[in-house]
């Protein structure tokens, strides 16, 4: 899967394409760019990531302006801005030469926006080709020579042409390509206008049908153009429109993500008369939106909700569905037994007002009406309403046989062996159950021959495969292998935070041919997979496009990798960065050499450096905090989580639910070739350890370098003295217990959120050992003045990459770290078979102090620094190619068949 793919949406996760970094849409940002004020225009841009835009669109046509200057000046200063970089960007321009200019100079995955057939298929095709080969995805406009297309047939017509053209002549990934059908405005008063959005929608919905993989991506605002001025109405028009295109296939758009209402909370009146324009369902629609829109000219379109207990005076089904849909466990019990009293058996009550109230979620969730941690409140009323009825089904059970409740399907899931992240597998257990699927879940850290032993004995329909560290993808080849062997037919889910529609096409795929591999993006896909598998009516067709969708993707994916100019390891060695090491930089020197433990750091230290972003992620809520509070998607959804995870964080400090610890260690050290060689002591007379590095291969351009951790650290050879740290860091000292014991409790919320808050403790003292680390024990940074946010923007001296992550993503390193620092013995973490920390809320990596440290991405490697890699760690090459696996630009077959396990 491209990078563009793994950010791609559900129905619930809509990107923003944020559209005020153009200048020909943006009056603000234009003035700001003609005044060369590109400190402002920055600020444009990283309001927009903070509103909840996902990509930016970047777009600098304007008379006035030298075009290619401004976008490259622009995109150079947006890469110096973490906050603003971490998203992709939409590199968007009428003009060929700026859209190159743009290319040369981002980093990382961008989009062309755009390119068309208008001039003919001969320049459409060579403009592909130059897109490919930056490895860039590209927008394709419903353009060509005849205009641009306004029907349904000549969107779809152009769209066809211009995806088998991509496809079979460019060789052009599908996953790739985002089809723009042209937005035009609505309610003109003309009307041939009034079927634009219908056609816009219809045509994306066959796009998503007929052309696999591709993205429809559209400017929204064009929209409303014919009610500029009143922002209240074309807020509401956009609000409509999306939601009807966003359930037809539309996955992206550009949009002022902070200027978009809730559709739900919409006046009724206004939506209605909105849904007829979009929907062109009336022939007067829009002289009765022009009729009421000066009622909304100067004010917000939604109207305010007051809480109230009306809902209390409803009958005891609808209070159920209530209770279910917001989350309430106040009143369960009572309501819960008043609905037992009207039914002959207590399972009627789960099967008739609970599961109607469940149904009501799940059709709120998928489309799009709530948000993750509103399902899992409502899945821990279903639980506890579940519990109060049980005594009574056991009653029942013994007075007159077995109670049989029937159930959608029976779903195993683990966290394979070896790993032990189980926050997104917990989840997705929660969403199915929700759904009323049967789920067995073995855990963590789970052997192959437990899960087929286990599925086997419990006859389940569908296994689901959960990982979070590198070395889990080999270990889920192995598995599918092994259900080869046995003659598994079950369909095989695969999930988790380094696992991909790729490595499962690529890697898992071809090891299960009895049955079928399925690649599940996150939690609000889990049911609609599962459903389609057990569904006799869709199971052959579902299971049929899987397969040709993944051949199609391993082939695409072998293409890609053979497109990309990689460099022999001499060449990348030879293209390595060369620091001034002679001249008057000198190494600084900790204040003590050797290690330095912490076995009860204060919890109250740690919440002022807490990153609260990526704990919105873990519940599928995009956008940064604290943007993402006054989001108008998800907003509310997003206060009501950080409410509640604040509230449980202070009793987690006040009452020390679980144990913080630390160790951080330096030791002298120099670099030797790609390696880094330990000291024990300052004399350098005894090695203690050596660490290795992988080195970039990817062919760069000018100017830049092929970097390897070891170019941070002084050559021996220079004859300077250097020194690298070291940490080991732990939050989750009785994670488990007090997450269990709410499991038990039937409050799968709290057990998740108390996973996820550790998680964020981890992270947050590794922030801050790292911050005193500057400061005080290694003290380069000992004038360092940084805001919390500053640090989690990575504003200061130094880097602490980790073993197993981009930098450096061999996990057997971690071993020599651990031995060195004595993390087990010291403070308990431990490292699995597979080199995860236990427990799972643990951080770990190294300490570089070289001013020009920086982090980086290895990228691909090619076989010859394999074979030098294992060599100097003194390893076979097959146990190198088991680690470094996911890297590899080239096939081991023992890997693809599962067997290095």
């Amino acid at each position: 899967m491209s990078e563009l793919e793994t950010v791609a949406p559900t129905i619930a996760q809509f990107i923003n394409v944020g559209e005020r970094t153009n200048v020909t849409g943006s009056a603000k940002f234009r003035k700001l760019i003609t005044a060369g004020d590109y400190t402002a225009a920055l600020a444009v841009a990283r309001e927009q990531v903070e509103n909840g835009a996902q990509v930016l669109d970047v777009n600098m046509d304007e008379g006035l302006l030298d075009s290619e200057k401004a976008m490259v000046e622009f995109l150079n200063l947006i890469a110096s801005e973490p906050d603003i970089a971490r998203v992709p960007l939409m590199i968007d321009s009428s003009k060929w030469s700026v859209i190159e200019a743009g290319l040369k100079c981002v980093q990382g995955k961008s989009i062309v926006n755009s390119i068309s057939m208008k001039e003919g298929v001969d320049a459409f095709i060579a403009q592909a080709r130059k897109v490919h080969a930056y490895g860039a995805a590209v927008v394709v406009m419903a353009f060509d020579e005849k205009g641009q297309a306004d029907s349904y047939e000549r969107k779809i017509e152009i769209c066809e042409k211009a995806y088998k053209i991509l496809t079979e002549q460019v060789g052009f990934p599908p996953q790739d390509i985002i089809f723009d059908p042209n937005i035009f405005a609505v309610a003109t008063g003309i009307e041939e206008h009034s079927g634009y959005g219908v056609a816009f929608i219809e045509a994306t919905r066959w796009i998503r049908k007929n052309l696999p993989h591709a993205h429809v991506s559209g400017g929204v605002s064009n929209l409303s153009f014919s009610f500029r001025g009143n922002e209240p109405v074309r807020a509401a028009m956009h609000s409509v429109f999306l939601y009807h295109a966003i359930r037809a296939g539309m996955d992206m758009g550009i949009v002022n993500a902070g200027a978009l209402p809730v559709y739900d909370d919409l006046d009724p009146e206004l939506r209605e008369i909105c849904e007829d324009v979009v929907l062109n369902r009336r022939d007067d629609s829009t002289e009765r939106l022009l009729a009421i829109a000066d009622k909304f000219r100067g004010q917000g379109g939604a109207a305010k909700k007051e809480a109230d207990l009306s809902w209390r005076e409803l009958p005891v089904k609808q209070r159920l569905s209530h209770s279910l849909v917001h989350g309430i466990t106040q009143y369960i019990e009572e309501d819960t037994e008043a609905a037992r009293l009207e039914v002959a058996r207590p399972l009627h009550v789960i099967e008739g007002p609970l599961m109607d109230g469940m149904n009501v979620v799940g059709d709120l969730f998928g489309s799009g009406k709530m948000f993750l941690p509103q399902v899992v409140k409502s899945a821990r009323v279903m639980k506890q309403a579940v519990a109060y009825l049980m005594p009574f089904m056991e009653k029942e059970k013994e007075e007159s046989g077995q109670v049989h409740q029937s159930a959608n399907g029976k779903v195993l899931l683990a966290t394979v062996k070896g790993d032990v992240h189980d926050i997104g597998k917990n989840i997705v257990g929660v969403v199915l159950q929700c759904n009323n699927y049967e789920v067995i879940d073995l855990g963590v850290m789970v052997s192959a021959a437990k899960i087929l032993e286990t599925a086997k004995t419990e006859k389940v329909d569908i296994i689901g495969l959960s990982g979070l560290i590198t070395p889990s993808l080999d270990e889920m080849c192995h598995v599918a292998a092994e259900m080869e062997r046995e003659g598994f037919n079950v369909p095989l889910l695969i999930g988790g935070a380094t696992t991909s529609r790729v490595h499962t096409a690529v890697k898992i795929n071809p090891n299960y041919s009895r049955g079928q591999t399925i690649y599940v993006t996150d939690a609000s896909r889990a049911v609609g997979v599962a459903s389609s598998l057990l569904s006799a009516d869709q199971r052959v067709a579902y299971m049929d496009d899987v397969r040709k969708e993944y051949v199609k993707i391993a082939d695409a994916h072998a293409r890609a990798q053979q497109d990309k100019l990689r460099l022999s390891l001499s060449a990348a060695r030879a293209n390595a960065p060369k620091y001034d090491w002679s001249g008057s930089y000198v190494p600084p020197k900790p204040s003590f050499i050797g290690e330095k433990f912490f076995a009860d750091y204060p919890l109250e230290e740690l919440v002022p450096y807490i990153d609260w972003t990526p704990f919105f992620q873990t519940w599928e809520l995009a956008g940064r905090f604290p943007g993402i509070l006054k989001d108008d998607v998800v907003g509310e959804a997003a206060r009501n989580l950080y409410d509640d995870a604040t509230a449980m964080l202070k009793k987690i400090v006040e009452e020390k639910w679980f144990r913080a610890a630390a160790v951080i260690g330096f030791w002298p050290a120099n670099a030797v070739g790609d390696d880094i060689q330990l000291y024990d002591g300052d004399d350098r007379s005894e090695k203690s350890a050596l660490l290795h590095t992988l080195r970039q291969q990817l062919a760069k351009r000018e100017g830049r370098h092929n970097t390897a951790l070891s170019d941070f650290v002084a050559p021996k050879e220079s004859g300077l003295a250097d020194y690298v740290g070291g940490f080991a860091v732990t939050a989750g000292i009785g994670e488990d217990e007090i997450a269990d014991r709410f499991k038990r409790a039937n409050d799968d919320y709290s057990s998740i959120m108390v996973k996820a808050l550790a998680d964020r403790l981890a992270e947050a003292l590794a922030e801050r050992l790292h911050e005193r680390v500057r400061k005080e024990f290694w003290g380069f940074g000992a004038e360092e003045a940084l805001s919390a946010e500053d640090l989690i923007l990575e504003k200061y001296r130094g880097i602490r990459p980790a073993p197993g992550y981009p930098a450096q993503p061999d996990h057997t390193e971690k071993k020599t770290l651990f031995d060195l620092l004595g993390s087990e013995e010291k403070i308990g973490i431990k490292l699995t078979e597979s080199f995860a920390m236990w427990p799972g809320a643990s951080v770990s990596g190294f300490y570089f102090s070289h001013p020009e440290s920086h982090y980086f991405g290895v990228g691909k490697i090619e076989r010859d620094q394999v074979e030098d890699y294992a060599a100097r760690k003194g390893m076979t090459i097959e146990e190198i190619e088991r680690w470094l696996a996911p890297i590899l630009n080239y096939d081991p077959r023992h890997i693809t068949q599962g067997k290095a396990a």
